[in-house]
């Protein structure tokens, strides 16, 4: 079997994974997606404001063996979306994964004005604009993975911003699919649950209560089981999905 993603360039936004001083900290999920598409034959575009870390990246993908190359972009401004998604030759992509997020403030009272403007211009406006670069820039058929959560579908952070941000991308994506879909560029969101990740095990150091939600599996995922669902949105192997919400969350919320 060829790899999934052989003869492809892909971008993934958010490439780097957040500093830890922990060495055993695992990898986040938009550094597994980089690694795991590049290791499904795809070349590479690594994107990240912290330039470190998304040299981090392309280092382990480079080491391996895969085609790599790094832009350091601040996509919560117009100039860094273009950046992110160029049309210069080696770097123009036919897939794109928008792996930004963050969320301030903790419930409604303890969210203010600004910390509410904050989270929507990266969680929301950084990706409208980067969408609507991408509709003009990606050629026919190119697939568009949306970095969700499952607070998007049910209330889960205690963050308000965050979850209504997240609830908004997946409106976004809807019409981003149907738009596309003139020329067979598919959208999709994945909606991640309990993740062990850098950013996760910050989250639960804030609130403990977060590691004891009830998953039906009885753990949490790995940014590799969020990655390996990416690859497949972006896979020809994924043709006829558009539009959809797929929960990698090992059944979260089901209950």
């Amino acid at each position: 079997m060829s790899p999934l993603l052989q003869g492809r360039c892909i971008t993934v936004v958010g490439a780097g994974t957040q500093p830890s001083r922990d060495p055993e900290a695992p990898v986040g999920n938009g550094r597994a997606i980089a690694v795991r598409a590049a290791r499904e034959g795809a070349s590479v575009v690594c994107v990240d404001r912290d330039e470190a870390a998304v040299e981090a990246t392309w280092r382990i993908i480079t080491e391996e063996g895969g085609k790599a190359a790094i832009v350091v972009a601040d996509v919560t401004t117009e100039e860094g979306c273009r950046l992110a998604v160029s049309e210069d030759p080696g770097l123009a992509p036919d897939g794109l994964v928008l792996n930004v997020g963050t969320g301030f403030g903790m419930g409604v009272a303890g969210t203010s004005a600004d910390d509410w403007d904050r989270t929507f211009a990266i969680n929301l406006r950084s990706h409208f604009m980067l969408v609507r670069r991408a509709l003009v820039t990606l050629p026919d058929g190119a697939s568009i993975v949306f970095m969700g959560s499952v607070a998007g579908l049910r209330p889960g952070s205690r963050i308000p911003a965050y979850d209504a941000s997240k609830a908004g991308l997946i409106g976004l994506n809807r019409h981003v699919a149907v738009e596309g879909a003139r020329r067979g560029i598919r959208a999709n969101v994945l909606a991640p649950g309990l993740i062990d990740t850098p950013l996760g095990r910050a989250a639960s150091a804030g609130r403990p209560s977060r590691t004891r939600s009830p998953v039906p599996l009885g753990r949490q995922g790995t940014a590799w089981e969020v990655a390996s669902a990416a690859v497949f949105l972006l896979s020809d192997e994924a043709s006829y999905i558009t539009g959809q919400v797929l929960a990698v969350d090992g059944g979260l919320t089901l209950v």
